[in-house]
């Protein structure tokens, strides 16, 4: 996108937002939670995203899904902060992907504080893989499809006739690795 005068930039001051000062081990292991928590916002921002192909727009949205996950973490803090915190070490420590595989104990147990406690289940295998249906909270109307910057042009590559020799390759085939 290139920028002219006629381009508005949101200021500093509006774009100012309290970080989710956390590591990846710590994200990864709140993600099923957090992300059935913060499902709508969420999509509401990357719909939001997706239909301006333009982020400017977006950004009290985008404010709303990182209060959204504050709000999850100081819950989380409050009630079952040991917990927690046992399962997202044992994501950290116990693989270099952060998989919970190996710490099933440990997310036994966070489980059971999260529906027990803070009323939030796991969602099941394939949660986030079904089609839902989203109803648009705040775009009443979809913006106009942008035109288009380059047009479409078909890939339309002549073949070797069949008439022509095909001679073998020179150094062998791209599949085959001779080490002779």
């Amino acid at each position: 996108m290139v920028l002219t005068e006629e381009v508005d930039l949101p200021m500093d001051d509006e774009l100012e937002v309290e970080e989710v000062n956390l590591s990846q081990a710590t994200l990864m292991s709140a993600g099923p939670w957090l992300g059935k928590l913060c499902e709508s916002i969420n999509n509401e921002f990357m719909l939001c995203r997706f239909e301006n192909n333009d982020p400017r727009p977006c950004v009290d949205l985008g404010k709303q899904v990182t209060r959204c996950t504050m709000e999850f973490f100081q819950r989380v803090k409050s009630v079952c902060y040991q917990e927690f915190k046992q399962f997202a070490h044992c994501v950290d420590k116990s693989s270099s992907s952060y998989q919970p595989w190996f710490c099933r104990k440990t997310m036994a147990v966070w489980k059971e504080c999260a529906e027990e406690k803070l009323c939030l289940p796991y969602p099941g295998f394939g949660y986030f893989t079904r089609g839902r249906i989203h109803t648009v909270g705040c775009l009443k109307d979809p913006p106009e499809p942008p035109c288009p910057c380059h047009p479409k042009i078909t890939d339309n590559t002549p073949s070797l006739p069949d008439c022509k020799p095909r001679p073998p390759p020179r150094f062998g085939g791209r599949l085959f690795w001779s080490t002779e």
